[in-house]
């Protein structure tokens, strides 16, 4: 059940600041979390969200000063369902005047976990190729969005044709109905046979030994949700002999300096890309803070197309 209901304004750690909620971002694992499946890591608020943007109206002891009255976007270990979220400063990104707070609040999840997994540990490169699968999903939209404009060629899966049109408008080099059509072959196809370098999973499951065999000869295969299942079934000598890449990370657990380096990263690589007006979130629906159950029925049906943001105070 999600109803509203009263709690303390979050108590400041000296590395925090206080942001007063605007809009904050709905992702997948926040229906988790409220399923039991994904509880918060320790210290971090009950509360859902891992995205707001909003205000900052006050700092922690070892937080700059200056950023009273700036408006920001940040990543959360959760507490963003309220009028009020703490978070460390380091992963809060600088939202100009002309950019609304819906569209900054819709960022930083998808753009941190896009980021980590494609660049750093996917190690994409200007010229290869990436599978995504999820096409229309935030991940999704996010990863055509930034595969595109550092160079990528960019397949997606996704469940219908609408879908499919939708991802080839973000940017899509080529979008694969997979209820329809054997996504390896078509992958097979779309690169005379080589595959992909890339692989951006989020399915896993039996999804997994299809990924491989979508890959091209020293491909990365980057996992970063499980929706088809925890296990998949390989043979390990096709990846020794293809020197093939499993890897993949859950970016909530991670350390706050972490967090903190990979802001830096993204301020000074991708978050300008947004700020300038190139590149926009590709929005879904906007929800009340009352109506964030219909927000969370909305992502579970997968009907969304890009993000879902609940409107705290709006702005």
């Amino acid at each position: 059940m999600l109803e509203l209901g009263s709690a303390p304004v979050p108590q400041l750690r000296p590395h925090d600041v206080l942001i007063r909620v605007a809009y904050a971002g709905v992702n997948r694992p926040d229906c988790l979390q409220r399923a039991g499946a994904y509880p918060p890591p320790p210290g971090a608020s009950p509360l859902l969200a891992l995205e707001v943007a909003g205000e900052v109206v006050a700092v922690g002891s070892e937080a700059p000063r200056e950023m009273i009255g700036a408006r920001v976007a940040a990543l959360t270990p959760g507490g963003g369902y309220a009028e009020y979220c703490a978070a460390p400063w380091q992963h809060c990104l600088p939202v100009p005047d002309d950019m609304g707070l819906a569209e900054a609040a819709a960022l930083p999840e998808t753009l941190f976990t896009v980021w980590h997994n494609l660049f750093e540990r996917g190690l994409a490169r200007d010229g290869e190729t990436v599978l995504i699968h999820g096409g229309t999903s935030g991940i999704g939209t996010m990863a055509i969005m930034l595969g595109k404009a550092f160079g990528l060629e960019v397949i997606v899966t996704c469940g219908d044709e609408a879908k499919c049109e939708a991802a080839r408008k973000i940017g899509a080099d080529l979008a694969i109905n997979y209820r329809e059509t054997d996504f390896v072959e078509a992958v097979k196809a779309h690169t005379g046979g080589k595959g992909v370098n890339i692989v951006l999973d989020m399915v896993s499951g039996d999804y997994v030994p299809r990924n491989l065999k979508a890959l091209a000869e020293d491909g990365r295969h980057v996992t970063i949700a499980v929706l088809g299942g925890m296990k998949a079934e390989l043979n390990m000598a096709v990846i020794m002999s293809r020197r093939l890449t499993l890897t993949g990370s859950t970016l909530r657990p991670r350390s706050d300096a972490f967090k903190a380096a990979l802001a830096d990263e993204i301020a000074a690589n991708a978050w300008p890309i947004f700020t300038s007006g190139e590149l926009a979130p590709i929005m879904d629906r906007t929800f009340p803070l009352a109506e964030a159950a219909a927000a969370h029925a909305r992502m579970e049906a997968g009907e969304h197309i890009g993000k879902i943001v609940l409107e705290v105070a709006g702005g």
